[in-house]
């Protein structure tokens, strides 16, 4: 997990902090009684040793009961009375987070008395009797006593952790100690273990040898009360995760359960630092070169899927009068009438040149709309193989990897699609998007010259499935997502379609300013921070400071660095004109959400804009974050009596 070394534990004050006690002045004997009795012995360290030789899908160790009984309960009770939390969200994770304990030396009095067992555990960690353990057993060589990096979390239901291989600068060993409650044994089918990612070596024409993880886990180790997991941290291999913390069915379950709290302390031991034993000049930032290097031999990111697949389009504007009568028939098989008269383009057109952003409630056509959706709803009857292999040899469907980056099902436009595999889904994504009516539509809605088209379908697995945020290279460009979620309970609003007259009468253009996008509706907010099972994609603005938590885009702070946020929904089109300095992602989906999170993706390039004086601009509008004032557009309703199907 990303975390700032220079974080403060809570209660901190700015001053009088004492000179620190290295973790070396713990004597071999002192240290041996923080620790359950015979745990140092040479034939419990040599079976260790074996088993994590003999460890997959790369090696790590399991230890139980690492700990004296009576001052690991001392310590959650003192975390439980004395130690606050702060929630945390980003791309990659939901949690509940202590400060920094390195820093408890630097606590006032007070504080710090509130404390005496965490202090006694974390010197007995990282005492050179346990560190010089820990070495042996996974030959890593020595590891530093005075740069200590531990901190406790807290996962509820609905926390986790995705995919990542915890590679950053002097990490060498990463472990995690379990403090749930030692009364009341965790049960795996809560969740929230840890989870391993098997490594594929790949060999390009050149001979290169490229390493990425596969999307689907190998090992599971749940957690359990006073066990210690940890393993050498190894660049382009270590990739884990920590499960969800699954709800319970009803609130009588979870509190029978405890709360499933699952309570740990998770760290890294480094490389020996300056003046330690140990020490090697230059050492961190050869591994950072190493590191660095891993992630390039070979170029892996050849490996990732899904490819890009733009497709050149003729380069031509066009404006509402070259539509032909033979092209609104077209469309009218897809899309709603509403939508193509041209009051309403130019409505959605003026919106979309204010804010750079819009959103269109139902677009799709009752008639398809009401096919595609009993076509979904059958599928989400047939939930797909957990597997990623079966997924790929037994259907249309593809599963997107690295899982570091993106886990979910994909499926391409294709012209040479075999009859069984044919459905509503595959028309959207075969004919209607990649068309040239369609193009032709995008162009005057947007204001846009189209230049490529590319198309996926998607399919967010519950409890498995999420995009980590990346930005793009190159110049702004048009990113569609059709929202084709059957189920409800995502946080969008229910009443959107009674409410979309009203909409389109807010969503009139207020002032001058392009490429302003709008401020979230507050009543969305609000439904985000109750029951979230996730799912909802996330523009966010990037740090051109490359800060460690730049993902971070809710906390106790709020989420003013969000610039376009669209729930999971049915039929409902979100068009955003988007450059290079916004990050994207598609929240993990939890295991809770009443069905999986459907929709088509499409990236259309378009030409570089003029800007009122006739200049190259360069810029575009992406998405920035607006004033409180402006509304979403949400489109009409289909109306009935004007259906042409």
């Amino acid at each position: 997990m990303k975390r700032k070394a220079g974080s403060q534990a809570n209660g901190q004050k700015a001053g009088g902090k004492r000179p620190k006690k290295t973790c070396n002045s713990l004597s071999a004997e002192e240290a041996a009684k923080r620790f359950r009795a015979g745990l140092l012995d040479k034939s419990v360290l040599g079976s260790y040793t074996d088993e994590y030789a003999a460890s997959t899908p790369y090696k790590h160790a399991v230890i139980h009961e690492l700990v004296d009984d009576k001052l690991l309960r001392s310590v959650r009770d003192e975390i439980r009375n004395n130690v606050e939390f702060t929630p945390k969200e980003t791309d990659i994770y939901k949690i509940h987070q202590s400060g920094d304990l390195a820093n408890l030396d630097g606590l006032d009095d007070e504080s710090l008395a509130k404390l005496p067992s965490l202090l006694a555990l974390r010197d007995a960690v990282y005492s050179e009797t346990f560190r010089n353990y820990v070495s042996a057993i996974t030959g890593c060589g020595p590891l530093s006593g005075r740069k200590t990096d531990m901190a406790i979390n807290v996962y509820t239901p609905g926390c986790y952790l995705l995919c990542h291989d915890d590679v950053i600068g002097s990490r060498r060993v990463s472990y995690i100690l379990y403090l749930t409650d030692p009364d009341k044994p965790w049960q795996p089918e809560w969740g929230g273990a840890l989870r391993l990612f098997p490594v594929q070596e790949l060999e390009n024409e050149d001979g290169e040898v490229a390493k990425t993880p596969l999307p689907d886990v190998v090992k599971v180790i749940p957690p359990a009360w006073n066990q210690l997991s940890f393993f050498a941290v190894q660049p382009g291999e270590s990739f884990h995760d920590v499960e969800e913390v699954y709800h319970a069915d009803t609130k009588a379950q979870l509190e029978r359960d405890g709360g499933r709290v699952r309570m740990a302390i998770s760290g890294w031991f480094h490389i020996p630092q300056l003046g330690e034993e140990g020490y090697v000049e230059g050492e961190e930032e050869k591994n950072a070169m190493n590191s660095s290097l891993m992630q390039l031999q070979g170029n892996p990111a050849q490996y990732d899927l899904p490819k890009p697949q733009p497709v050149k389009v003729p380069n031509s504007k066009g404006g509402q009068d070259d539509f032909q009568e033979a092209d609104l028939e077209f469309l009218l098989k897809y899309m709603a009438p509403t939508y193509l008269t041209p009051d309403t383009l130019e409505q959605i057109a003026d919106h979309f040149e204010e804010t750079s952003s819009i959103t269109l409630a139902d677009i799709l056509s009752k008639k398809f709309s009401h096919r595609l959706r009993e076509y979904v709803t059958a599928q989400e009857n047939q939930p797909p193989p957990a597997d990623g292999a079966t997924v790929d040899e037994s259907s249309g469907w593809k599963v997107a990897r690295p899982p570091h980056k993106q886990r979910y099902l994909y499926q391409h436009p294709s012209q040479l699609r075999p009859a069984k595999e044919e459905s509503p889904v595959t028309e959207l994504l075969d004919i209607l998007l990649p068309s040239r009516q369609f193009r032709q539509w995008l162009q005057v809605a947007t204001g846009c010259t189209v230049e490529s088209s590319d198309v996926v379908a998607r399919r967010f697995r519950r409890g498995q499935d999420y995009t980590l945020a990346t930005g793009h290279d190159g110049k702004p460009r048009l990113e569609l997502s059709l929202a084709i979620t059957p189920t409800s309970g995502w946080g969008d609003d229910d009443d959107a379609d009674a409410e979309a007259e009203a909409e389109m009468e807010r969503a009139k253009p207020k002032g001058k300013g392009k490429g302003k996008a709008k401020a979230e509706p507050e009543e969305s907010a609000k439904e985000r921070d109750g029951d979230e099972v996730g799912g909802h994609e996330v523009y966010m603005a990037g740090d051109d400071d490359d800060d460690e938590d730049a993902a971070i885009y809710k906390s106790s702070g709020g989420d003013d660095n969000i610039l376009f946020f669209q729930a999971a929904a049915w039929n409902k089109l979100a068009i955003v004109l988007r450059d290079s300095g916004a990050l994207k992602f598609v929240k993990y989906v939890s295991r809770r959400a009443q069905g999986d999170r459907w929709d088509l993706s499409a990236v259309f390039e378009v030409a570089e804009q003029d800007d009122e004086d006739g200049h190259d601009n360069g810029e575009g509008g992406a998405p920035a974050q607006g004033s409180s004032d402006e509304e979403e557009f949400q489109g009409f309703s289909d109306p009935g009596e004007s259906d042409s199907d």
